[in-house]
């Protein structure tokens, strides 16, 4: 398994719409904060949302956080953060 490649120091707030959204655990994908499919072969799947009504979150951009796909401050303990 790698390490997750860090694409930000801040976590991205988003407005998600019903239904169900993968949030990127790799790094490597190109439409942060979502999958875009670049984790083939890392180890490092995707996470699934479902939300159920609009709702507004912040999707951790660093990978580091212990509360996946959402920010729970983790990016404040890397370099710049």
């Amino acid at each position: 398994m790698e390490v997750p490649r860090i694409c930000d120091t801040k976590p991205c707030t988003v407005e998600l719409e019903p239904g169900v959204h993968w949030w990127c655990s790799c790094g490597l994908s190109g439409h942060q904060p979502f999958c875009d499919g670049s984790h083939k072969g890392t180890g490092l799947p995707p996470k699934k949302i479902v939300v159920d009504k609009p709702t507004l979150v912040n999707l951790c951009n660093c990978k580091r956080t212990k509360n996946p796909p959402y920010c729970d401050g983790s990016h404040a303990d890397l370099a710049g953060g």
